[in-house]
């Protein structure tokens, strides 16, 4: 079974002063449909490289969960070990995939500046994937109407937010939606997955 690295979301757990990484229950729930082994990746730049150098990873997956530091985000160490990762990912051409804050770390990489867009906290939004009307769900204050040429745009809502990229040439795909929040598992997502990372 393939092996790939999955980031964690910082927490703060102010009634015993501890900055926890944490996991959604539903992500190992998910990664098992689509048939992959998760390696949990803690922020911290020591464990990451020890990661690399022993584990024979297939690919990487950068979750969701907080705003970057520069827009905000009160967490720079998850930062730099997602842009780490990212690095050795490309240099490596390892398959990575970004979800919602994953996508937005893939577009910050490639130079694409963000803003926030009003309307995209919800269950449910209809979004184009491909062109075709989708139902996906939506957790993201920041966003990008605009791409750059190595990102090509596969998904965007009806305010022209981009809700997906794939790059032109290296294994590299962001979605801004949590496949593993929908209560039925998108056999579309699963398939993506698969095709990335099996």
């Amino acid at each position: 079974m393939s092996h790939i690295a999955v980031t964690m979301r910082c927490e703060q757990a102010a009634a015993v002063g501890e900055t926890r990484d944490a996991l959604d229950e539903r992500w190992p729930a998910f990664l098992a449909e689509v048939g992959v082994t998760p390696v949990l990746v803690p922020n911290h730049g020591g464990a990451l490289h020890r990661i690399l150098d022993s584990t024979p990873l297939k690919g990487v997956l950068l979750t969701g969960g907080g705003d970057l530091a520069r827009y905000g985000g009160k967490f720079p160490q998850r930062d730099a070990v997602e842009s780490k990762l990212l690095a050795v990912a490309i240099e490596r051409k390892l398959p990575v995939l970004g979800v919602c804050r994953g996508m937005q770390v893939l577009q910050t990489h490639f130079g694409v500046a963000l803003r926030k867009y009003p309307g995209h906290v919800a269950p449910t939004q209809t979004i184009l994937i491909h062109g075709k009307p989708e139902k996906v769900n939506s957790y993201h204050d920041w966003g990008a109407q605009e791409s750059v040429p190595s990102l090509s745009i596969w998904a965007q809502a009806d305010d022209g937010v981009v809700k997906a990229v794939r790059h032109t040439q290296l294994p590299l795909v962001g979605i801004m939606w949590h496949p593993e929040r929908m209560e039925t598992f998108r056999s579309a997502d699963i398939a993506l997955f698969r095709e990335l990372f099996l």
